[in-house]
């Protein structure tokens, strides 16, 4: 039994390094598109596809993926007020910057009430892995907390204080009493 445990140990720790290894890989150092800012101030240009007219944004599909790992490998790191690194902690917000920063050639705003106004909006249909999910509570003008959607309703947060970033999914209870929306930078 115990060389099992240790074995499965072994496994996880090394499919832990092979991710980690593809998420260095992954990293992107290429510039934006052209002509739009990577401060959110200029809106990309829309384009049709198969579907219709949806937005033409900077997040690749493969910059998402490695969005989506990379804050999935931060699940269990404390979260802080104000925090905004590995070393501190992270606040919903700070986790969104530096997943981000780290991930994408973006630099992100700090709050989640400026996060809530870059980019553009994402119709729940067309979301993808990488995009920024944001509740904002019945009857409040403004989104007060905001995540990084993984897939299959799933989004990675960092919740509260005494806790952890954590993965959890937009049907749980405490989730379905917000208003959800989505953007992609």
């Amino acid at each position: 039994m115990m060389n099992s445990f240790f074995d499965l140990r072994c496994r996880c720790m090394l499919a832990w390094l092979m991710c980690t290894g593809l998420l260095v890989s992954c990293g992107s150092s290429k510039p934006p598109a052209a002509g739009v800012s990577i401060t959110g101030s200029s809106v990309p240009p829309l384009h049709k596809d198969s579907s219709g007219i949806v937005p033409k944004t900077q997040l690749s599909t493969e910059e998402g993926q490695s969005v989506a790992l990379y804050a999935i490998g931060l699940v269990g790191v404390p979260y802080r007020f104000g925090g905004n690194t590995l070393a501190s902690g992270f606040d919903c917000s700070g986790l969104i910057g530096h997943v981000y920063q780290t991930q994408t050639p973006f630099a992100p705003p700090r709050t989640v009430a400026q996060l809530n106004a870059w980019g553009l909006e994402v119709p729940e249909d067309k979301r993808r892995t990488g995009d920024m999910v944001f509740f904002k509570p019945v009857g409040a003008v403004i989104a007060t907390h905001a995540g990084i959607y993984v897939g299959q309703g799933r989004f990675v947060h960092a919740p509260s204080t005494g806790g952890t970033v954590k993965l959890a999914h937009t049907n749980q209870p405490y989730w379905t009493r917000m208003q959800v929306s989505y953007r992609r930078p």
